[in-house]
């Protein structure tokens, strides 16, 4: 929390993008007895999972076990994790009328689920260990409204962006106003800081981003309640850096496709950074992970600001071992 505020710490903190996931034994095992949507919607399994990988890790922030996608199904689309081709949305948005559709977020009550899963990982984790929620970006979020699905070139979300530009901004407003809904009841709940995650806008070239994404971006930061961090994380952003720094947040996050010297310099030294190690390096042995996290900690150079983080998810098949190595890499090395 010292560190979103760009306050000094005593060392730099870590956490990791799906610190709880399939990497870990322990999450396999409750996996097994569950979907993974039916995971997500029961709190006491949610706030397990959350508490077993911060504990674990011994990382220095807690993110609360959900999705992204979970804010849809109020807005009135059926959304499945499909074995073996993740989330399927089966009546996509393609037209004007599909937006028509679309149910305005008046309450967050169908989400209920995330808060209680909240209040339990709140209860249940050290006092002194901040708990992080989330939601996704409006673009990302439109993007799998619009695909139906994860996609490599987003030929729908693009085609309707370009040919109905009305459309595409009312449903933009409509997504942005239900995320600062479900984000300030998260926050409500017991979230001390918020993570947006728009993981598919690098898709976009900076024109695009302005023009279509921007706005929207933007108006969800600034509803959410003050005083409370938010972390704004892109992937494949190498290209839209200020543009996501004009959106806002308090603290921008790169992924590995940038220095981060480099990057913080662009964004400016007057927002936190997080980032940025190439999850797949934690697929590499011991000496290396810990070679990599004492470069990027070299790149930071012990500024006030700096929180650790992967460029993007920890991977499925991830070696636990490398990523503890890792989070004691990070401590050892950052020591003030």
């Amino acid at each position: 929390m010292r560190a979103c505020r760009r306050e000094p710490t005593p060392y730099t903190p870590v956490w990791l993008m799906r610190q709880a996931g399939r990497y870990m034994r322990e999450y396999r095992e409750v996996r097994a007895r569950t979907s993974f949507l039916e995971l997500c919607k029961t709190p006491d399994l949610a706030a397990e999972v959350t508490v077993t990988a911060a504990e674990r890790l011994k990382v220095d922030a807690a993110i609360i076990f959900a999705d992204i996608l979970l804010i849809i199904e109020p807005m009135g689309l059926d959304l499945e994790f499909a074995k073996g081709e993740g989330p399927v949305i089966h009546n996509p948005v393609r037209a004007a009328a599909d937006v028509e559709r679309l149910r305005e977020v008046e309450t967050i009550e169908s989400l209920e689920y995330v808060m209680q899963a909240i209040r339990a990982t709140r209860r249940a984790l050290k006092p002194d260990l901040p708990l992080i929620g989330f939601s996704g970006a409006p673009f990302t979020l439109a993007s799998y409204i619009v695909e139906g699905g994860a996609s490599k070139n987003y030929v729908h979300t693009k085609r309707l962006m370009y040919e109905d530009a009305g459309a595409w901004h009312g449903m933009m407003s409509l997504i942005s106003r239900a995320l600062a809904k479900y984000l300030n009841a998260q926050i409500a709940a017991g979230a001390q800081a918020v993570q947006i995650f728009d993981s598919w806008v690098g898709c976009l070239s900076p024109d695009d981003y302005r023009e279509y994404v921007l706005p929207h971006t933007r108006a969800v930061i600034e509803q959410v309640t003050p005083g409370t961090p938010v972390i704004h994380f892109g992937t494949g952003t190498a290209a839209l850096l200020e543009l996501l720094r004009e959106a806002g947040g308090d603290v921008i996050g790169f992924d590995w496709r940038v220095r981060l010297d480099e990057a913080w310099a662009r964004v400016g030294d007057d927002v936190a950074a997080m980032g940025n190690f190439d999850p797949v390096r934690l697929f590499a042995d011991v000496e290396h992970v810990r070679a990599e996290a004492k470069k990027i900690l070299a790149q930071a150079a012990g500024r006030p600001g700096h929180i650790f983080n992967l460029g993007h998810g920890i991977l499925p098949e991830t070696p636990v071992e490398n990523v503890i190595a890792l989070v004691e890499a990070v401590h050892e090395y950052s020591q003030r």
